[in-house]
């Protein structure tokens, strides 16, 4: 029991700093409420769950020894959280009220998709998911390994899961103009990352 704690509180350490991921799933409760929310916070979960595996499997290892994996990484998530920035600032209220962006029908598939691409095309939760998580549960004794991995699964599931609520909760507060620049901030945030995940591709590049 101790051993899976001990894998919860690590997890949660990682995934509860504000991020990419994090903001995106924030903002899709926000913006649409329940159930989107959920299957957003589903899909995150899960690419925590199956990078946290990889991770316990040794793929941590090709973080290091790969040339120029961190710089396709970091360039991929530059170049998509730069397109939901962008796309996020330009969200405006329609003549009914509600946000522009969910005037036209998001099917299931596609929230999915944009949160499975948010998800893999971040680098610091691939670097926190494969690298950190990973090393530290091939550090644990062998009889504690999957202990300490469901407990990070478990931090996971559990994070998204307030998370998304926690903003279909919010979304009721907040009229449709208030909730228009809450998606705005959100945008400016996203793009702050990029500009973050550029001065490091940069020192990548350069070093």
């Amino acid at each position: 029991m101790v051993v899976f704690l001990s894998g919860v509180a690590l997890g949660l350490a990682l995934i509860t700093p504000i991020g990419a991921q994090n903001v995106f799933v924030l903002g899709q409760g926000v913006a649409a409420g329940l159930p989107r929310a959920l299957w957003t916070a589903a899909a995150a979960a899960t690419c925590d769950t199956l990078l946290i595996l990889a991770g316990a499997g040794g793929v941590s290892a090709l973080l290091g020894v790969v040339p120029g994996l961190r710089v396709v990484l970091l360039a991929g998530g530059v170049v998509f959280l730069c397109h939901l920035g962008v796309q996020s600032l330009r969200s405006k209220p329609d003549a009914g009220g509600e946000l522009a962006a969910d005037a036209t029908a998001f099917s299931t598939r596609r929230v999915v998709t944009r949160t499975v691409a948010v998800s893999l095309l971040n680098p610091h939760a691939i670097l926190d998911t494969v690298g950190v998580l990973g090393a530290a549960i091939a550090a644990q004794p062998e009889s504690g390994r999957v202990a300490f991995g469901a407990g990070a699964v478990t931090a996971s599931w559990l994070w998204f899961a307030v998370l998304a609520v926690g903003a279909a909760l919010l979304r009721r507060y907040l009229t449709p103009d208030r909730r228009v620049w809450f998606d705005r901030i959100s945008g400016g945030v996203m793009l702050a990352f990029a500009v973050l995940l550029t001065a490091e591709l940069t020192r990548a590049v350069l070093s």
